[in-house]
Parts: C-alpha cells; structure tokens; sequence
C-alpha cells in the first residue's frame, strides 16, 4: 500500500483560485498562425470578425501579447459554485496497477454540466450579456459543451440554440433533455433547418454528422439572425485561455506540497481541456524555467496529430468559416460514430497545433474498446464513471504507470478527468454486452479528404 502522506484530494480555498486567466500565446516564440479570411487568404480583422462572436471574445482570440488577463468578478463568483475542483490522488488506482507511479488526476465533472466546460461557458455568455446580445448559437458533440452554455446562458437570461451531431442528439437524449430543462433549443445536426445542413444531407445522405457540420449549421445562425453571435466550446485560443484555471489550480495544488509532475497527460478533441492543463506547465516550459513530457490523447478513429497535415484549413465541414492553421484530416472528413462525440473534430487547436509542430508535447492515438477497458478500471477501483472522453486519458496515464512498474521509475503523473459518463451509458451498455467496435480511417480515407484542402498562398 502506498504511503499516503499526499491526502487522496488536494482542495483548494476560495482564495486560491485563479484571478486572472494564463495567455499561453504570450510565452510562445512561434505564434500560433493567424485566422485567415477564405475570400481574400488575408489574415482576419476584429471588425471582420465581430459579426461572428462577441467584441470582447475577438479581442482575446487576437491577443497574442498580454500574459495575464482578468476575470471578471461576475464570472469568479459563478466560479465558486464549482471551483476550485479538486485534484485527486488515485491511490486506488496505483494499488490496483502495482505501480511505483504516482498518479494524480484533477477532476472537472463536479457541476451539473459534467465537466470542464462550464469554465468557458460562462465566460462567453458574460460577455454576451454584456454586449446587450439577444442570445448565441453553438455546436456541441458529446453534450458536455450544449449543457454547459446552456447553464450559462440561463443564468445570464440568453436564448441559447445548439446544434448537436446526429449520432450524440441519438445516443445520448438525456444530455439533449438537460440542455432543454435549461431552456436552449437542440437540433440533430446535419439538419433540414439550414442551407448548409440541407447541402450537406445532399453530399452525405444518411450521415451521423460531424462537429464540422454543426460548427457551419450554428455560424449560419448566428450571422443570419440579428442580435446573436457564435459561441464555440473549443478550439479557439479565447477557449483555451478561459480553460487556463484547470492549469493554473492543478500547479497551485501540486505546489502546496513541493510536487512536481514529470508528466501531463489531457485527450485532445479540439483543445480546450488539453491547453487549460497543460498551460502553466507548458509556459514554464517555454521560458525554460522546468521540463515536462506533455502527452495528448485522441482517438484512433480520429487522428489529427498523429496522422493529420499541418495545414491551413476550414474550420467546419460547410466550408462558410474562416480557415485555421492546424492539424487536420480535412474538413469534409467525417469519423466513424464512435462514442467519444466530444473528440470528433476534424481539426486542432491552432495554438496546441504549433506547440507539436514545433516539438513541445507528444501526441498518442488509441481505440475504444481499449478506452473503454481503462474506463471500467478506473470506475471500479475509483468510484467515478468517467466520460469516454476523458478515459483516452486514462487510457495513457495506466499505460504510462504500467511503464514505470517494468523499469521501476517511481514518475508522477497527471491527468486530466474532463468529466463524468452518466450520460454515456449506451457507450457502456455496446461495451459490457461485447458490441462496442473499433473502425480506424484507410490512410486512403485520409489522404482523399485531404487532398480538398483549400490552397492557401505562402505567408
């Protein structure tokens, strides 16, 4: 049994948490390549983006300077009815690995939304609000992020209207109902309700969807709608930044107790929860003050950093957005109706894009089943149901500890659980009855959906 002189959590006090949110960008020597205009191939202005999200979020998503930014007192009150979350020792879960490794995971499911999301969320709709708007419009693929803006937009008295990816909006209505009892507005995406939506049932009949189709279904929305602007959950750097108070507590915490990580370990769908831990750590290291291995996990079926092209591309699957240097699989690339929705997108953060082109974290693919197995350990051992999303980090923290149990390295490791699966029980129900299926991309599929991408002029 492990000497348990850390407390199995480590919790925070209101004082504690972050007043101001990490600018990742700021430390970065190589920025990360700037959102450009699909008309002219010109980089995008605040006033050409303005029409699409509120002011106050273009400002932060151009920002690539200001180290610290504030939070809002409105929004650190909200805060406290969730945070500071807690960073957890798994004890239990060493034992069970018979591992030198020590194993820490912090926790972001314990709001009614399950999961990380709420951190930006709120954000978003506070600057909605404060811009006078009449309400947003999104995508959201598991349903972690349409429940979390949800929530927000309720508190601040917003019209909220999601677009969910089919195959989630079919798996998973309970998550569709709380995003209701909310008050927002769900709609199954790729839908009739749109003209991009009717142009994409016409290209992909009978298709389970996509984050890219529901980014494009949500922009329309929003810019064909006066007093509404876009919201997005992830991706952006304005989400990331937001995301930084998961970094920012984790390092608090570990630093209460002279603890230092030799490993970090977030899934990767679109970014946000990956960048929000990861960025103090990684600021420390790119001012070379400390060194960590960063390891990003996203599945198999949809492997933008491991075998994705780092390239200018579309943002969503109806080709309306504005284009993204990133990693990508193409954005008329649709994956397969696995179960991790909220690690379905096509693309990658813009920022964490940058941070692996240039060699500063490490990427790992993995499959379901695989997930899944690390899932129920976790579980039982634990006593929390993670989402299929977080579980691909688990997935790699148990194969990590397992490592050190062959050399006998005595490693700490982090990771981030991103949120609960409560709502992710047919997910569980296909794995238990030994339906669940792996379906990993040809590079044949690969290679078509990026060979579309958009020819972009050298900068």
């Amino acid at each position: 049994m492990a000497d348990k002189t850390i407390p199995y959590k480590i919790y925070l006090s209101e004082e504690d948490m972050p007043k101001a949110w990490y600018n990742l960008r700021s430390d970065m020597k190589n920025k990360p390549a700037p959102l450009l205009n699909p008309g002219t191939g010109k980089p995008l202005t605040a006033e050409e983006l303005s029409p699409i999200f509120c002011e106050e979020l273009v400002a932060q998503e151009l920002d690539d300077t200001t180290p610290f930014i504030e939070i809002p007192e409105e929004i650190r009150n909200f805060y406290k009815m969730f945070r500071p979350s807690p960073l957890v020792r798994a004890y239990c879960l060493e034992e069970k690995l018979g591992t030198p490794a020590k194993i820490y995971y912090k926790f972001e499911g314990n709001n009614t939304s399950g999961s990380h999301k709420l951190n930006s969320a709120i954000a978003q709709a506070y600057y909605a609000k404060k811009q006078g708007l009449k309400g947003v419009t999104t995508e959201t693929g598991a349903g972690q992020w349409g429940t979390a803006l949800s929530m927000a937009c309720s508190y601040f008295g917003l019209d909220c209207k999601v677009y969910m990816v089919k195959v989630s909006y079919e798996q998973k209505p309970f998550r569709r109902e709380v995003m209701r009892t909310y008050g927002a507005s769900v709609v199954p995406s790729p839908s009739e309700t749109t003209e991009v939506g009717r142009k994409i049932l016409a290209e992909f009949p009978g298709t389970t969807g996509s984050l890219g189709c529901a980014i494009s279904e949500a922009v329309e929305v929003a810019t064909k709608n006066p007093g509404y602007r876009y919201v997005l959950g992830s991706v952006l750097n304005q989400v990331l930044l937001h995301q930084s108070v998961i970094g920012l507590e984790t390092k608090t915490a570990l630093d209460k107790y002279g603890i230092k990580p030799d490993i970090i370990i977030g899934c990767a769908g679109g970014g946000s929860n990956l960048g929000g831990l990861i960025a103090p750590f990684m600021g420390e290291k790119l001012r070379g003050e400390a060194d960590y291995r960063i390891i990003a996990v996203e599945p198999a079926s949809c492997p933008r950093f491991t075998r994705g092209t780092f390239a200018y591309d579309f943002c969503d699957t109806g080709m309306i957005c504005p284009l993204a240097k990133m990693y990508t699989l193409g954005s008329s690339f649709i994956p397969s109706a696995n179960h991790a929705g909220g690690l379905r997108f096509h693309g990658m953060s813009s920022t964490l894009s940058q941070l692996y082109h240039d060699g500063y974290m490490e990427a790992t693919s993995v499959e379901q089943t695989s997930v899944f197995e690390a899932a129920e350990m976790f579980a039982r051992v634990e006593g929390i149901l993670p989402a299929p999303e977080s579980s691909h980090a688990i997935r790699a923290a148990i194969d990590e500890a397992l490592k050190c149990k062959e050399t006998g390295e005595e490693k700490t490791i982090v990771f981030g659980l991103t949120g609960t699966g409560y709502f992710d029980l047919v997910a569980y129900q296909k794995f238990n009855d030994g339906e669940m299926t792996d379906y990993i991309p040809t590079d044949e599929e690969i290679a078509a959906s990026v060979a579309k991408l958009p020819k972009v002029p050298e900068m």
